[in-house]
């Protein structure tokens, strides 16, 4: 099973450090699972351990003249190869593109980057019923290679994020379902992963994992919903 922490702009790289030794010394509680944690880009550092550390984001780029970006270069330095693309956040509050997701997704995807890709939908299209949905998830995988083996898909409803509430358990087994018929990648699913909610989540069907937000946080809490999802 797959675990993500997803930190947003919260964190430091000492906290980051304190968080992942505190996770460290729990480490039998995700010894057969896989751990990713995704700290802001000034917290980012080398973890010489099962835990991989990525990043929120980067530039299609090596280096170069980029303001406020970073690239291969400064990835390179703390041995990242792990990165979230499409982040709702970024789509709808940074203006992402479809295109230039899928650019950045060709480019860390020739680099060899296990990639997180984030797919989801506002509520509006929500209320149009799930034949909408899947059309609008569609358009979000245009670009994309869903056989590239080391991609994840996180289905990610956007009226779910740090809302607090979740999808029901039938509308995300709906949708994993008709995601699984297009790819064989692992599917997580992200929007208000909770401990109240995390067993239920966890024991859908081609749910393979979660990316989880503010319940992340605490390095106790992630460790407690790891060991609910047993």
């Amino acid at each position: 099973m797959i675990f993500a922490a997803n930190f947003k702009t919260n964190h430091t790289r000492a906290s980051t450090k304190e968080y992942v030794d505190t996770l460290l010394t729990k480490k039998s509680l995700f010894q057969n699972e896989r751990l990713y944690i995704f700290p802001p880009l000034s917290a980012l550092q080398k973890c010489e351990s099962d835990i991989k550390i990525g990043a929120q984001n980067a530039y299609m780029i090596q280096s170069g003249a980029f303001t406020g970006e970073v690239g291969l270069e400064q990835l390179d330095e703390f041995d990242i190869n792990t990165l979230i693309i499409g982040h709702s956040e970024r789509r709808e509050l940074l203006g992402e593109s479809q295109t230039m997701v899928a650019q950045k997704f060709q480019f860390f995807k020739e680099h060899n980057f296990e990639i997180i890709y984030c797919i989801g939908e506002p509520l509006e299209v929500r209320e149009n019923g799930e034949d909408h949905v899947l059309e609008y998830l569609s358009t979000q995988l245009e670009g994309i290679d869903t056989n590239y083996d080391k991609i994840m898909i996180a289905y990610e409803p956007i009226w779910a994020i740090g809302t607090g509430k979740s999808a029901t358990i039938a509308e995300i087994t709906s949708i994993h379902n008709a995601l699984r018929k297009l790819t064989q990648a692992p599917l997580l699913y992200g929007g208000s992963v909770n401990l109240e909610n995390i067993r239920e989540i966890i024991q859908i069907d081609n749910v393979n994992g979660v990316l989880v937000g503010s319940a992340s946080l605490d390095a106790k809490k992630f460790l407690e919903l790891i060991s609910l999802s047993r």
